[in-house]
């Protein structure tokens, strides 16, 4: 008997009509039976975030003639959409969530706001394998040909090796490329985060307003992390995981005199 098609569920933070997701389905498609389920507007930096307050609609759509897959688009969060298409739109538990292709980075701190990343994690949280793929082009220009080699490579070895229970895999590649790419590097996640400012304006009206800017600051000089691997050339995936009990402050933290 022919070997059954895993079935893969693909979404995004950047909307369903972005580059990013549809070189990520085109991928996809290669590799298993696809279902599609994205937001119908960009919600990058929304995190974690789920509509319990509004109503949620997914309606199928047409995003490209003549491809396999079956596309739906949530009018919710990007962690709306797994939780949508794993209750009400699957016919079973998918044997993959793929989130991205993300157009901006998300290493190092930035995972804790990416959109993408949570739509993956929220996969991870119900026992779905999930990987969360980001190019370094925040442009909607982004030429994403040369990511997909990297994709693919990294999905395989996911069908094919499964991931530890609580861990799903965050993938950043650099903007060069194929040729330029040296290789797929496992990475911790760098120490490193952003240093904000907010610009404050004053409209017609006399009301104050603020653009949220800022500068990106690595201290972290390890050879080890995200960033080092982007900054010299390769891909690098670091496994994130969800409890983010601080094990290590368990014991001392026990020690404190809470009863006293």
């Amino acid at each position: 008997m022919p070997k059954k098609k895993p079935l893969i569920l693909v979404t995004n933070d950047d909307g369903i009509t972005a580059p990013g997701i549809r070189a990520l389905i085109e991928v996809m498609n290669e590799l298993g039976e696809v279902v599609v389920v994205a937001p119908d507007s960009p919600q990058s930096g929304m995190g974690h975030a789920i509509t319990i307050s509004d109503t949620l609609y997914c309606d199928p759509v047409t995003v490209k003639e003549d491809l396999p897959q079956k596309e739906y688009r949530c009018s919710g969060t990007p962690a709306d959409c797994v939780k949508i298409a794993t209750q009400e739109i699957l016919h079973r538990k998918p044997d993959l969530c793929v989130s991205g292709i993300n157009h901006g980075s998300n290493s190092s701190i930035n995972v804790i706001y990416s959109g993408t990343m949570s739509a993956a994690v929220e996969a991870g949280i119900e026992g779905i394998p999930a990987i969360g793929f980001s190019l370094l082009d925040y442009s909607l220009t982004a030429d994403f040909e040369p990511t997909k080699k990297f994709v693919k490579i990294i999905t395989e070895n996911v069908l094919e090796n499964g991931l530890p229970k609580g861990v799903v895999l965050n993938v950043n590649l650099p903007k060069l490329k194929e040729k330029e790419i040296k290789g797929i590097k496992v990475c911790r996640q760098a120490k490193a985060n952003w240093v904000e400012e907010f610009d404050k304006r004053t409209n017609p009206q006399g009301r104050d307003y603020y653009w949220l800017t800022g500068k990106f600051v690595s201290e972290d000089k390890g050879e080890d992390t995200d960033e080092w691997a982007l900054a010299n050339g390769f891909v690098s995936v670091v496994p994130v995981q969800f409890d983010l009990t601080a094990h290590h402050f368990i014991q001392d933290l026990n020690s404190w005199s809470f009863n006293d």
